[in-house]
């Protein structure tokens, strides 16, 4: 049997019209089109299902054995929702045997989780579905309102902005009253700031941040042991800023700048720590509770090698290109920065090589080692 598969990554089917995937079959596809077009008649995962429903039915035509699949995710776009949909394929792999699939998607979105699917069954066409709408001013301008509406859109794109404009107003307002001059590190705080967002948008660790939250929540109602090792983490984090706030006083430099340097050459050793010892903390739940430890531990250890190399090298690096220091230090700081770079690279790699051998473990294949 051939499957025409349409995935909602972000679950709108599921907040919206309180469909849960997996959804298996024309009739119940339609359904859920339709109910999720009563719902929200502008969701475009309407439209997917609907082609997905138009391209089943052209399949059938030619004598094809093929039915429909919708596999919905989570609102928390990211690992969470990717397990979801992994999840729900592997139950309906479980129940019936699939030759292929033919994936259909509204957006780039949604694609994402097509390595995750061509892990588990033969790919044989991908369609993507394209929405035609008015081109006049005022429906664009409509969209791009409908659009901000979006929770998980404004997150991604006005706060960034809104968090420019509020550092802008703060320096343009010391300037102004106080007669203080920032222009200078007010320049280096916001490359700073943009950046660690940049990082962190790229890697979903705002997702994963959420996710452990609630994980901690919930292993405070069970007396887990990860409770210690969270108000441990927590507590080094207070002191990385106890400590970064002394050093921040003890700088004798006038200048702004090397006050900052100072203070994150202080804290970030703490706040490295922190990470390391709530990541303990669930390593060792993960044992007690299952007599083993994730693999997404290693994952998580060198990406604190990473961010302790690239750290420490951004901070002398600034301090080589503001204040007076030897070549030696500037080309020493400038390999420290690609070889964190490169360390980061090394634990992505990991995470992608992990993630496939647990898909591919599923189906009873070995993955190449090369």
């Amino acid at each position: 049997m051939r499957l025409v598969i349409c995935v909602d990554r972000d679950d709108d089917l599921g907040r919206k019209a309180g469909i849960h995937g997996p959804v298996l079959g024309r009739e119940a596809v339609l359904d859920a089109a339709l109910k999720l077009g009563v719902a929200d008649p502008e969701d475009s995962d309407t439209n997917a299902m609907l082609a997905a429903v138009n391209l089943l039915d052209e399949l059938r035509a030619t004598g094809e054995e093929v039915e429909a699949l919708v596999l919905t995710g989570d609102g928390r776009v990211g690992t969470i929702s990717d397990r979801k949909v992994s999840s729900q394929f592997d139950e309906v792999l479980s129940k019936i045997k699939v030759d292929a699939v033919h994936l259909v998607s509204d957006g780039a979105e949604d694609e994402f989780l097509y390595p995750i699917i061509q892990s588990r069954a033969k790919v044989d066409s991908v369609r993507r579905v394209y929405i035609r709408q008015s081109a006049t001013l005022q429906g664009t301008y409509m969209t791009l309102v409908r659009a901000l509406k979006d929770q998980k859109l404004r997150t991604k794109t006005v706060l960034p902005l809104a968090s420019f404009l509020i550092f802008l107003g703060i320096v343009l307002s010391l300037q102004t009253f106080f007669g203080v001059q920032l222009w200078g590190i007010g320049l280096v705080v916001l490359m700073f700031l943009l950046g660690f967002y940049l990082f962190l948008w790229t890697f979903e660790v705002d997702e994963w941040i959420v996710a452990q939250v609630q994980s901690f929540g919930s292993d405070l109602r069970r007396g887990s042991v990860a409770v210690f090792f969270g108000i441990l983490s927590l507590s080094l984090v207070l002191l990385g800023f106890l400590l970064g706030s002394d050093a921040w006083s003890a700088e004798t430099n006038p200048n702004p700048l090397a006050h900052f340097l100072d203070f994150l050459a202080t804290a970030l050793a703490w706040w490295i720590g922190a990470a390391v010892a709530f990541e303990g903390g669930r390593a060792i739940r993960w044992l007690l509770a299952r007599s083993r430890i994730p693999a997404s531990v290693w994952v998580a250890l060198v990406s604190f090698t990473a961010a302790s190399i690239e750290g420490y090298s951004l901070i002398f690096l600034f301090r080589a290109i503001f204040f007076p220091a030897s070549a030696s230090v500037l080309v020493v700081s400038l390999v420290g920065v690609a070889l964190g770079i490169l360390t980061g690279g090394l634990a992505e790699t990991l995470r992608q090589y992990l993630r496939t051998s647990a898909a591919l473990a599923t189906k009873g294949v070995r993955p190449s080692t090369g």
